[in-house]
């Protein structure tokens, strides 16, 4: 198995709702949601890509560095590369059927066991969304964090549950799901949550909690002083509000005010391991890949998306040999050229 042969598989498989384009950028997919594209004129998802396609790396190979080292701890787990594969769910109707919700959430989460890291669950209006998540982390022996809509704060606290008894090494909200409306069109409603809502989400567990889809340095504040263990930059993908910002926007400001803080993770539009460097360099301590996660799984199962992580960590191993990283727990700014 090759990469082009599982881009090839994955074409087939989620035609027309993925074009499995050259480069995935969000141009020929503007306005596909349901599907896979960014919502409205496209605008954020292509934002994300366009801000990490405007930051370049300054060339160095004068330097003591051999053996670049891609492992790091996170939520006590240790992994292979600090890449993570983000949590994606609607297989019907974002991605065509060709894979149920049930086989994609297991090849999720055992594809990136093989791989030395961790795959995220999603949750969604029909319930199978997310207790296919679930029970995916408990096949996999707790190796796998769900991510729950801002519901109700009791439907929340009973997915928490549903977490924590399948052992799971985290459990988060993607508070930047609050607008989704196909969630209130079967009967779910959700919507944004106040700083004593998530408090009270923060408290209900022992297990590390994450708040998903914070883009401002004002809500990184919050997020840090109400003890959330984790943020996620990111903007949905570009899948819930036009004209955001991109993630590599954004992340400077808020790594500069929280990094050691509080643990960071961006997400947005990530497609190689030279822009996982790229997001390291500017204040992430992980990333999470979405999009090209799918593409993996549909084309190649688990092993396609091992094959994906394996490619991504040579590349990460080589972009910081040639600008003198020697660990991924410590990638300077400098290596940036600003």
């Amino acid at each position: 198995m090759n990469w082009q042969d599982v881009k090839k598989n994955a074409k087939e498989k989620l035609k027309p709702y993925c074009r499995v384009c050259p480069i995935c950028n969000g141009i020929a997919c503007a306005g596909e949601v349901p599907g896979m594209g960014g919502v409205g004129t496209g605008s954020s998802f292509k934002a994300n890509i366009e801000a990490l396609n405007k930051i370049k790396l300054n060339l160095s190979t004068i330097h003591n560095v051999k053996e670049p080292d891609t492992a790091l701890e996170i939520f006590g787990q240790s992994l292979s590369l600090p890449v993570m594969a983000a949590p994606i769910t609607g297989t019907t109707y974002n991605m065509g059927g060709a894979i149920t919700e049930e086989v994609y959430t297991e090849e999720v989460i055992a594809g990136s066991v093989m791989a030395g890291t961790i795959g995220w669950t999603g949750d969604g209006a029909d319930p199978l969304m997310y207790g296919s998540g679930i029970n995916a982390i408990k096949k996999n022996n707790g190796k796998g964090i769900p991510v729950i809509k801002p519901r109700a704060q009791d439907e929340i606290i009973k997915r928490i549950r549903q977490a924590e008894d399948a052992g799971a090494i985290a459990v988060g909200v993607d508070i930047d799901g609050a607008g989704l409306i196909t969630m209130a069109l079967k009967g779910q409603p959700v919507s944004p949550k106040s700083p004593e809502e998530i408090e009270e989400l923060v408290k209900a567990t022992k297990l590390p909690f994450i708040l998903k889809g914070i883009m401002t340095l004002r809500e990184a504040e919050i997020a840090y002083n109400i003890g959330v263990a984790a943020i996620v930059v990111s903007n949905h993908g570009g899948r819930i509000l036009d004209h955001t910002a991109g993630v590599a926007e954004v992340l400077p400001e808020i790594a500069e005010k929280f990094k050691g803080k509080i643990t960071i993770i961006a997400d947005g539009g990530v497609r190689s391991g030279v822009d996982v460097l790229k997001l390291l360099a500017l204040g992430a301590d992980a990333v999470l890949i979405g999009r090209p996660v799918v593409v993996a799984v549909f084309g190649g199962g688990r092993e396609g998306l091992k094959l994906y992580f394996d490619n991504i960590k040579n590349e990460l191993k080589q972009a910081m040999l040639l600008t003198g990283v020697a660990s991924v727990k410590d990638v300077p700014k400098a290596i940036l050229r600003v």
